[in-house]
């Protein structure tokens, strides 16, 4: 006689056939230093999430794992349903997983548009020879390219900074330029790695309604990195907390803000009395 199915193993399938990536049992060891233990981690598909935790939590380690900058010690990775645990970046960008970085990774003396392009590398057929023949259809291909481009620098607020340098844009105007590359290669799942990072109010409360509107119009699924609470209680569907590379939380940030450990070990004493 088959033992009826434990619920808890019920409840994680329906949970795993409804995400986007699945992260189990992810583990990454530097030598005799434990980054990530150990962490099962899901992202349902058309959510923001928001990884947060103290510095040196092992956020940016976990998105390297994600992205296949690092190979997992153990652990695997699943994406829209394909094992993506020892693939190269490459490989996972042209699955449909873009990123933005911690500190902004432009090309300071190319233009915006040509920043845009670079992007759309791994979706462009050309090649090489069909780009020194300059073939009609090489051609059109790029017509079309530098047209996309333009679209996304238009949707991401940068109407008419087409032939300006990356250098020369404002900070706030070069993360857009960064999340307008990402876009350019096609996501379904876009990674911000501490986006709102050296930003005034203005420009984050503009870059937060921008996300919004990446999830809104663009369907994306979204994973960010976050220091500033305002934005991760204001925008997350889920957040997940991590501390000394163990996930100690996660839930709907109503939840996650009253977690006795998340405030002892991040929030601090008082955050979770805000109403």
């Amino acid at each position: 006689m088959t033992a009826a199915p434990d619920a808890a193993v019920e409840e994680r399938v329906a949970e795993d056939e409804g995400a986007l990536l699945v992260a189990e049992a992810l583990r990454k060891e530097f030598g005799g230093l434990i980054a990530v233990s150990d962490v099962d981690f899901r992202i349902p598909r058309e959510t923001i999430v928001s990884l947060i935790g103290p510095n040196g939590a092992g956020k940016t380690t976990f998105f390297n794992m994600l992205t296949g900058v690092y190979k997992p010690t153990t652990g695997r990775v699943l994406f829209d349903g394909s094992d993506v645990t020892t693939k190269p970046p490459h490989a996972i960008t042209k699955l449909g997983v873009g990123r933005t970085f911690q500190n902004i990774r432009l090309f300071s003396q190319m233009t915006s548009m040509e920043n845009v392009l670079v992007g759309m590398h791994a979706r462009l057929r050309g090649g090489i020879f069909g780009s020194i023949a300059g073939t009609p259809r090489v051609r059109r291909e790029e017509r079309q390219a530098r047209d996309r481009a333009r679209e996304l620098l238009r949707f991401s607020g940068l109407s008419g900074r087409d032939d300006d340098l990356a250098s020369n844009l404002p900070y706030g105007d070069q993360r857009r330029l960064e999340v307008a590359r990402a876009l350019a290669t096609e996501p379904k799942l876009l990674l911000l790695d501490e986006p709102t990072a050296g930003m005034n109010p203005q420009e984050t409360a503009a870059f937060t309604d921008f996300v919004a509107k990446l999830r809104a119009e663009h369907k994306l699924t979204i994973l960010m990195i976050e220091h500033d609470m305002k934005v991760v209680m204001g925008i997350s569907d889920r957040v997940t907390v991590l501390d000394y590379g163990e996930k100690i939380a996660e839930g709907a940030p109503h939840e996650v803000q009253r977690d006795e450990r998340v405030i002892e070990a991040y929030l601090g004493r008082g955050a979770g009395d805000d109403e």
